[in-house]
């Protein structure tokens, strides 16, 4: 047998080689079954097998399950999110989309779905491996596993993989179906985008929840004040709140020094700005919130907190509507 003309294919799907591959480069059905039973090759799956020295990796397991279940499947659901670089257990199991309506093979080891709704099936490559795109990622992902859909929507928004609209829009046509995963799709999207502007980081989240369970004054989210897109904006104050603080960039001293040259900036317009690091907002949400408070009523005496909170509460219901 001629692995020459399979190493092409090979290299470009790790280490993995079909049958009609094997087929179409003029290789016969006989000579791919001696090679099976004479260890030149190992069999994967029905029709997939490795060549000799290829290492067996968590991408090969996938991409082996695509080719064995033929033209139009694509990894999805947990596989789609591992290689959309969401980080996901060792112990995943391989999952694939089959899109023909001609039934495909069942796999050991493998789960097949057949789903009728074919809505926003169109393939991304991902580590060379058809794959779900993350609209649909997204969708399918809410249906097996939701309680990691939150993190997965936060990789999504903050790596700019897609937009805040396009993610409501892929709620919105699905949900028209009754999908099984919108529910925790749509709950994680309220987490990661705030006025309709994606989030940057965990800290802008945690931020937001402090707001909300301490019912502090109405804010802005990612306003431009002197010039500059800050993070929170206490509105009605000259008061800004960074979620990025001295701790986040303790080991970049240009961080530290452009951090410093920004706070400076504001200073000179007459703006306060507050740094909040990650283990202030989340492990003692309650002093932070008493700080923010006390500043507030020192800065800008003028404010009626009560009747803030009162019209911030508002204003979030009719945006909720």
């Amino acid at each position: 047998m001629d692995f020459t003309s399979l190493g092409t294919y090979a290299d470009d799907h790790h280490g993995l080689v079909s049958l009609p591959a094997a087929l179409k480069r003029g290789l016969g059905r006989a000579t791919w079954f001696r090679a099976l039973q004479d260890g030149r090759l190992t069999l994967v799956h029905r029709g997939v097998a490795r060549l000799p020295g290829a290492p067996e990796t968590r991408d090969q397991s996938i991409a082996a399950a695509v080719l064995a279940t033929g033209p139009g499947s694509m990894a999805s659901h947990r596989s789609a999110a591992h290689l959309w670089g969401i980080v996901r257990p060792d112990d995943d199991p391989v999952e694939v989309i089959v899109t023909r309506r001609n039934r495909s093979p069942d796999i050991d080891g493998v789960i097949v779905h057949r789903p009728r709704d074919l809505r926003d099936l169109q393939p991304a490559l991902k580590a060379r491996i058809p794959t779900t795109n993350v609209l649909r990622l997204l969708c399918d992902l809410g249906a097996v596993d939701a309680g990691s859909v939150s993190d997965a929507v936060g990789h999504v928004v903050t790596a700019r993989l897609a937009s805040p609209v396009a993610l409501r829009a892929a709620i919105d046509r699905h949900s028209r179906r009754g999908r099984h995963g919108v529910p925790a799709f749509r709950a994680a999207l309220e987490e990661w985008v705030i006025d309709g502007k994606p989030v940057d980081s965990v800290l802008e989240t945690a931020m937001r929840r402090l707001f909300e369970t301490y019912r502090l004054p109405p804010y802005e989210f990612h306003a431009r004040i002197a010039g500059l897109e800050v993070d929170f904006w206490i509105v009605g104050t000259p008061i800004v709140l960074e979620c990025d603080g001295w701790e986040f960039h303790a080991r970049s001293r240009a961080q530290q020094d452009a951090d410093a040259a920004r706070d400076a900036h504001l200073a000179e317009h007459g703006v306060l700005s507050l740094r909040f690091t990650y283990h202030q907002i989340v492990r003692r949400p309650a002093e932070q919130a008493r700080r923010i408070a006390a500043i507030v009523r020192q800065w800008a005496p003028h404010l009626d907190l009560g009747a803030d909170r009162r019209r911030s509460a508002t204003i979030r219901a009719q945006k909720a509507r």
